[in-house]
């Protein structure tokens, strides 16, 4: 007897997509990083609304959350996204490279197609019981760090960035950073491949003493679980976490639904969408919104992660590719 095919669950997804599609006038499948789904889950009903009465027509918006990098190869790899929402250029420009989108992506949008952003933060426990307040903190023997792996999460590499960024600048030599590096590296006792898989561990699982998380993630975890349980920590150096937004061109030209793509990509840089990101954590590209919203994002020294280490190209391959400087760092404990 042959055994079933094994159901992929992209073939679930786009099987989905495919349901929606036949009751809905138009459809659109938004593949984004996984600690955006909360944005997303507040902001596409208002958009959906909006649109349908405006066209007098209804819109399906189809979601697939996962690791940023992951996610980009998904996509690749023929997952049918007609947007994706990516917190790492370099993931986008895979893409490009891979002929699903278009090379000049960045110019098609404001602010090279970044309608908000965040910061990297430390989210602790209440009371702050190990007095974390800096990355040297990270690296005391007896504190235990979460975050999520830098090889398969852009949340993760931007928090591998932020300390060796903030150790760059701390320590006069190459050796004195890389020894902070190992030492701060050594105190993860998990790997998680997604951002929000990490916040499950350190809230939920109760595993960790501090998650070094974007300031999203951060806010919205000592939202959900009240002031009593966890509380934000701003270090004194952190790198920007840009969100960017892409259409996949390939793909809507085959779904002729490509101005629907980018009329949902457009929106977000209009006020409902700016606001709904500052009420999710992130800061708003629209500078009178986000000055609306200044007791909620205090100032903070950051740095992007280009001008420190270059593009990411040469980030990945002499930080994340097999046997790169991350490797070396975390297997010579």
């Amino acid at each position: 007897m042959k055994k079933a095919a094994k159901t992929t669950k992209w073939q679930v997804l786009l099987a989905s997509v495919l349901s929606f599609s036949a009751v809905a006038d138009d459809t659109i499948l938004v593949v984004s990083y996984d600690v955006i789904r909360d944005y997303y889950k507040q902001y596409n009903p208002l958009y959906i609304q909006a649109y349908q009465q405006q066209h007098r027509m209804t819109l399906n918006i189809a979601q697939s959350f996962g690791g940023a990098s992951k996610q980009a190869i998904a996509v690749c790899n023929g997952l049918p996204a007609d947007v994706v929402t990516l917190n790492q250029q370099n993931d986008v420009d895979l893409l490009a490279k891979s002929g699903l989108v278009d090379p000049d992506w960045q110019q098609r949008y404001p602010n090279q197609a970044i309608p908000f952003s965040s910061v990297t933060v430390f989210l602790v426990r209440k009371g702050n019981p190990k007095q974390i307040h800096d990355w040297d903190d990270l690296a005391r023997q007896e504190v235990s760090v979460i975050f999520a792996n830098p090889k398969t999460s852009g949340n993760g590499r931007y928090a591998y960035l932020s300390a060796f960024g903030y150790a760059k600048q701390q320590y006069r030599t190459e050796a004195q950073t890389h020894d902070f590096m190992r030492k701060l590296l050594k105190n993860i006792p998990i790997f998680d491949a997604g951002a929000r898989a990490a916040s499950i561990t350190f809230t939920q699982r109760q595993i960790g003493d501090v998650l070094v998380t974007p300031e999203n993630e951060a806010g919205l975890a000592a939202h959900a679980f009240g002031a009593d349980q966890f509380e934000v920590v701003y270090p004194s150096y952190s790198a920007n976490v840009d969100v960017f937004v892409a259409e996949v061109t390939k793909n809507t030209a085959r779904h002729h639904n490509s101005q629907t793509a980018r009329d949902f990509i457009a929106s977000l840089w209009q006020e409902r969408a700016q606001r709904v990101a500052a009420e999710n954590y992130f800061r708003p590209s629209n500078p009178t919104i986000l000055n609306e919203y200044q007791v909620r994002f205090p100032p903070l020294q950051t740095f992007n992660i280009n001008q420190v280490f270059g593009d990411w190209a040469t980030i990945n391959q002499q930080h994340f590719a097999d046997g790169a400087l991350f490797d070396q760092l975390y297997l010579s404990q």
